[in-house]
């Protein structure tokens, strides 16, 4: 039997892996500083947690205290809340509400906090017409407004633990509920409420009086203002979309958080700060610019199917300054829809929170789309207003729809013109380009024109992308088969979900991508007929025929889910423009008309040429020029 023998070369091969992994794990050791500094960290966030649990502990104990007449409690509790102990041996000092309302909105306010613990929309549904569920921005502890108070002996104590003292009085039309957090019998810590006869904006003004000897005056107070945002509509995720945190700050400039999964702003004298859902808003708006603000917007909703009841989750901080030692802010709180035009109303920048994009798409949608669709939908039924609208924006663009097809038409009488250059200089394609230039010029054709009207309605169809789903006015409007043109027109509920698509079945986007099919079908050879195929160039002929089909596969699937005010639109614009473009083509164009005109052209002294066409013509010399010249050294 064969004697094994020691393999050294496997030897020291195991030996340098091992030694290999103990150096990786070595390397991979976390720093002890950082172990450390988190250790540390998380120490502190548990001892603060521990302190807040501690102290709401002690409120409860007092508010029982309270309630029994317990002399022992009592005297423990003013170790715990200092003078603002004042405020729970009052009888107002219990889990008791005061409502106030006007025609369209429904407030609670709590005894303990102070703060709004409901808050209902009295003219609106959730989800659908006929849910018989108004909706509610806050309920059920989903909001909370909280001022961190620091006291001159070292105590921190938050007002949502605190009992205030209701009084509710009217001045006019006008209640008033004035809530005071007392530190005695003539010092408190108040928060006004004003609702005024049918208005969503509830005056909110917070002073102090008497409390410089009891409140530390040497920094601002912390104002903390969150809010879970609750599912109003039938799209969650549609409906998230167009939920975030909006603000302005710096001398009027309205901006926004952003929509990611975290999304965090710090900013330097904002005035106001609104939570945004796609229809309906809470706006905190100040007469005086807070010093600074930091906002934090979370999302909530990462599967529609599970997270269905909130979209995102808002916070807001807000430093209060003393005037004098004392607080004294007038703000305003805005509980109501989305409403482009009721925002407007308050003349305070507010209707920026509305996503009718920048630029000159915003300009179109605020003085063109707006304008004119509330004019339309305020004398007939939406969907006939958008049927309308669309008809009307058609019209006025037809001039330039029809002079992007005259130049269509006239480039397709010279393309045998074009061919025959491009034959003749075929090993010469700086020369062919030159010569095709001059040809246009004698026939008064500008190749560009074709492109330049496309470039004009471009910014009106981005526009329509912005205005439709930020239209309030189609919230639960029905239209034939569409039950709500602010969300999709659901024909048949599918058995399972299709990636990018969705359970649903939706028939404008369908019809709308019928219409794209035909518009482009129509028009793809017109394009090939007049733009003959350049060499070196992608083949244009291919690219529009996988076009054809692409664009309505694209509609499909991405509209599937998105309002059906929107894809009627498209619908509606595509089935008109194609009639536009019958009626010009049978009425208005005549190739042998045109095909007579450019040989008049040709005989006449050539145009003039613009400046882009003279400085293209003078670039193309220059190379040619350069050619011949490399060409002579050779």
């Amino acid at each position: 039997m064969e004697e094994k023998k020691i393999d050294i070369n496997s030897i020291i091969g195991f030996i340098l892996i091992f030694g290999i992994l103990v150096w990786i794990m070595y390397q991979n050791q976390p720093d002890p500083k950082v172990v450390a500094a988190e250790k540390a960290q998380k120490e502190l966030v548990l001892k603060a947690q521990k302190a807040k649990e501690l102290a709401n502990k002690a409120v409860e104990k007092a508010t029982v205290a309270v309630a029994t007449g317990d002399s022992t409690q009592l005297v423990a509790l003013q170790k715990t809340l200092g003078n603002f102990a004042y405020s729970a041996t009052l009888p107002s000092a219990k889990n008791d509400f005061t409502t106030i309302e006007n025609e369209v909105i429904k407030l609670k306010i709590a005894n303990k906090g102070g703060y709004i613990a409901e808050a209902t929309l009295k003219n609106f549904e959730k989800f659908k017409k006929g849910s018989g569920q108004l909706v509610e921005l806050i309920k059920n502890n989903n909001a909370n407004l909280n001022i961190v108070l620091q006291t001159n002996d070292n105590r921190t104590l938050n007002t949502k633990d605190l009992f205030f003292e209701p009084t509710l009085t009217k001045i006019g039309a006008d209640q008033v509920l004035s809530m005071k957090l007392k530190s005695g019998p003539n010092s408190f810590l108040e928060y006004k409420y004003v609702v005024k006869p049918n208005d969503y904006m509830i005056g909110f003004d917070v002073r102090s009086q008497g409390l410089n000897q009891v409140l530390n005056t040497a920094k601002p107070l912390d104002l903390e203002w969150d809010l879970k945002a609750f599912r109003n509509e039938k799209s969650i995720s549609y409906e998230n979309k167009y939920t975030e945190i909006y603000f302005e700050h710096k001398e009027g400039k309205v901006d926004y958080a952003g929509l990611g999964a975290k999304e965090e702003e710090t900013l330097e004298k904002p005035t106001f700060i609104a939570f945004k859902q796609h229809f309906f808003t809470s706006i905190l708006v100040s007469k005086t610019p807070f010093e600074k603000a930091q906002l934090v917007s979370t999302n909530l909703m990462n599967d529609e199917k599970v997270d269905t009841t909130f979209t995102k989750s808002f916070k807001a901080n807000l430093p209060l300054a003393f005037t004098n030692g004392e607080l004294d802010y007038k703000l305003n709180w805005y509980l109501g829809p989305s409403d482009y035009k009721t925002l407007a109303s308050y003349d305070q920048n507010l209707e920026k929170i509305i996503t009718l994009g920048w630029g000159i798409i915003g300009w179109i949608n605020r003085f063109i789309f707006v304008p004119l669709f509330g004019f339309l939908g305020s004398y007939i039924a939406y969907g006939i207003a958008i049927i309308l609208f669309t008809i009307l924006i058609k019209l006025a663009m037809s001039p330039i729809t029809f002079k992007s097809f005259l130049s269509q038409a006239k480039m397709k009488v010279l393309r045998p013109e074009i061919a025959e250059l491009g034959e003749k200089f075929k090993k010469d394609p700086m020369k062919k380009q030159q010569e095709t230039m001059k040809l246009y010029n004698k026939a008064g054709v500008n190749p560009m024109a074709g492109c330049i009207p496309a470039l004009i309605q471009m910014p009106f169809l981005m526009a329509s992308f912005q205005f439709f789903p930020s239209a309030f006015e189609l919230r639960q409007q029905k239209f034939l088969w569409a039950d709500d043109l602010s969300s999709f027109d659901e024909i048949v509920k599918l058995p399972f979900h299709i990636p990018l698509y969705g359970d649903h079945i939706s028939l404008f986007p369908i019809l709308a991508a019928i219409a794209i099919f035909f518009y482009m079908k129509m028009t793809s050879g017109d394009q090939q007929m007049a733009a003959p195929q350049q060499e070196g160039m992608p083949d244009m002929a291919k690219m529009m025929k996988i076009m054809i089909y692409v664009s309505p596969l694209m509609m499909l699937f991405f509209f599937n889910s998105y309002g059906a005010g929107l894809s009627l639109y498209n619908f509606i614009s595509n089935l008109v423009t194609i009639l536009i473009m019958l009626v010009i083509k049978r009425y208005f164009i005549d190739g042998d008309k045109i095909h007579a005109q450019i040989q008049e052209n040709k005989l006449k002294e050539p145009k003039k040429q613009g400046r882009f066409q003279r400085k293209l013509q003078e670039a193309m010399e220059q190379a040619e020029a350069q050619k011949a010249a490399q060409q002579k050294k050779k």
